[in-house]
């Protein structure tokens, strides 16, 4: 018997390969509920918490992701991919499978690999956590929507993590009321986190322990909106030498251009120190320092639906100031955990920033972490994420029981 009296479950999470924090978040809590768990991923997911878990087992589907490949050693190795996931679905224990993320192919995912994992008899559960990816990024058309559509309809419980992510499923793809679950995003517990004080990680960095340093955190692309806070942090360092701001994230494929623009607006305050870049990946065990070198976090988002980066600050009980775009609103505590402001505006945003750092949230900030951690984390807890999806497992086990019971009863009734 698992935590909380759930019964004992198998599952396959099948993960694309990638989002470490969820996928260790999600997990770790799910065996904690005696759930046992096939992992389908790629060494990216090798996580040395689970070596030695017996209720896990990594299947590294995906083989080795050397990104410097030649194109030829890059299909091949998709189609590799593809060929060992029907193989391990045709052979699989586990009755329920838990889509996490679609593979390189999305419309040969949303389509054919549903349809055969039906054909097995394989329960699908499928977390989305964007409800339509092209249209965040601009890229939406009808095939999109159209395959969209068939994913969800083929599924048989579909994950989302606000009241709108769920509206939309209905109103715009028809999703059955019934099928969609609302669960909290997790709160990142994957990265860790030390005794190191914000004043020796500003050291660590550079930054003065007095100046109001600005974080923009995350893969840089244009429907992220760093335009908006580039634009808004020159118009205060005009006014004060006291501000600094940290860009940490690399350029996505294909936004070579846009944050060349970018550098160009902000080369002399790069020069003069007053903006510190890092454009390459900051591995897990160096990004607290940004998180807590930070007096605030911007979210300067044109589209988004929800933001892990938002709840991997608020692990580190950083404030953050967001766009009031897609479900952010909802997850930001007006003066308790931050601000919002209109998006596409960085006048408005300009003003924000320097309310926040007039604000006790500010002035406060040594004592305000704890708080700031600890009403995110009393929201979007991992174990109330485990529980719902948990339950749904088991429903869905359950279910198919019945119909496996009531086929068996009706096989073995003579007919007149």
């Amino acid at each position: 018997m698992s935590k909380g009296g759930q019964l004992p479950v198998a599952v396959a999470v099948l993960t694309g390969g990638s989002d470490r924090p969820y996928v260790f978040g999600l997990v770790k809590e799910l065996i904690s509920r005696g759930v046992v768990v096939d992992l389908i991923g790629s060494d990216e997911l090798d996580f040395p918490e689970f070596r030695d878990a017996s209720q896990v087992r990594l299947f590294k589907l995906r083989g080795e992701q050397h990104s410097n490949a030649g194109v030829a050693s890059k299909v091949f190795r998709i189609c590799a991919y593809y060929a060992r996931l029907v193989r391990y679905a045709a052979m699989a224990k586990p009755r329920v499978f838990h889509v996490l993320w679609n593979n390189k192919f999305e419309l040969f995912d949303r389509t054919i690999l549903m349809l055969y994992y039906r054909m097995l008899n394989k329960r699908v559960v499928l977390t989305a956590h964007n409800v339509n990816l092209g249209r965040r990024n601009s890229k939406d058309t009808f095939f999109n929507r159209f395959t969209l559509r068939i994913q969800y309809r083929l599924a048989d419980c579909i994950f989302v993590h606000t009241q709108e992510m769920q509206l939309e499923l209905i109103q715009e793809f028809g999703a059955q009321a019934d099928k969609v679950r609302v669960i909290p995003f997790g709160i990142n517990n994957q990265v860790p986190s030390t005794s190191l004080s914000p004043n020796e990680a500003k050291g660590r960095l550079g930054l003065p322990s007095a100046d109001k340093t600005i974080l923009f955190f995350g893969k840089i692309r244009p429907y992220k909106g760093l335009e908006y806070l580039v634009e808004a942090f020159l118009r205060l360092a005009k006014e004060s030498e006291q501000y600094r701001m940290v860009i940490a994230g690399k350029p996505g494929k294909g936004c070579e251009k846009y944050w060349e623009e970018i550098q160009e607006q902000i080369r002399g305050y790069v020069q003069d120190g007053r903006i510190l870049v890092r454009t390459d990946y900051v591995p897990d065990d160096e990004v607290e320092v940004y998180f807590k070198a930070a007096d605030v976090m911007v979210l300067p988002y044109r589209s988004i639906y929800q933001s892990g980066v938002l709840f991997l600050g608020y692990n580190f009980g950083l404030p953050a100031l967001a766009a009031d775009v897609g479900s952010l609103k909802e997850d930001v505590i007006e003066g308790e955990t931050g601000f919002v402001f209109k998006p596409e505006d960085p006048i408005e945003l300009a003003a924000v920033i320097e309310r926040y750092f007039a604000s006790d949230l500010y002035k406060e900030l040594g004592i305000r972490r704890d708080v700031v951690r600890s009403l995110a984390v009393n929201r979007h807890s991992w174990e109330v994420v485990g529980q719902a999806t948990t339950s749904v497992y088991t429903d869905l086990i359950r279910t198919c029981e019945r119909r496996k019971a009531l086929n068996r009863q009706a096989s073995t009734t003579p007919h007149e």
